[in-house]
């Protein structure tokens, strides 16, 4: 997908009213940084994400997931916690990064956490 947002970058950069001079090289550059963005991801390593029920810490990669939560927007899964050190760390995922079967297993492993009512705020 991101070499073929660098080739779209690219039409759309000589598609614009610039002068060649600046569009060819400019849509080169694109083309060349979307090819080098899509390398990267490439080699990057899956992360795996345990999340245990009840009120287990969560881990990734065996580092501890602090005040976990996960936001959904449609098939987008956006996971924010704290890490360690005890600085904010954001994970999102995707259709082409999270499988159906993936985006399932999360939502059933974060409602395993959830309690299944509030408490109440006042006596009975």
């Amino acid at each position: 997908m991101l070499r073929v947002l660098g080739l779209l970058a690219a039409i759309a950069v000589v598609a614009s009213e610039l002068p060649l001079m600046i569009a060819v090289p400019l849509a080169c550059s694109a083309v060349l940084y979307g090819e080098r963005l899509a390398r990267r991801e490439s080699r990057r390593k899956m992360a795996e994400i345990v999340i245990p029920p009840n009120e287990a810490i969560p881990t990734i990669d065996g580092s501890s997931m602090e005040d976990l939560q996960v936001q959904w927007r449609g098939p987008l899964a956006f996971l924010h916690w704290h890490d360690e050190q005890g600085r904010r760390q954001c994970l999102q995922g995707w259709p082409d990064n999270l499988a159906p079967a993936e985006r399932r297993e999360l939502r059933l492993a974060m409602a395993a956490r959830a309690p299944a009512h509030s408490p109440r705020s006042v006596a009975p």
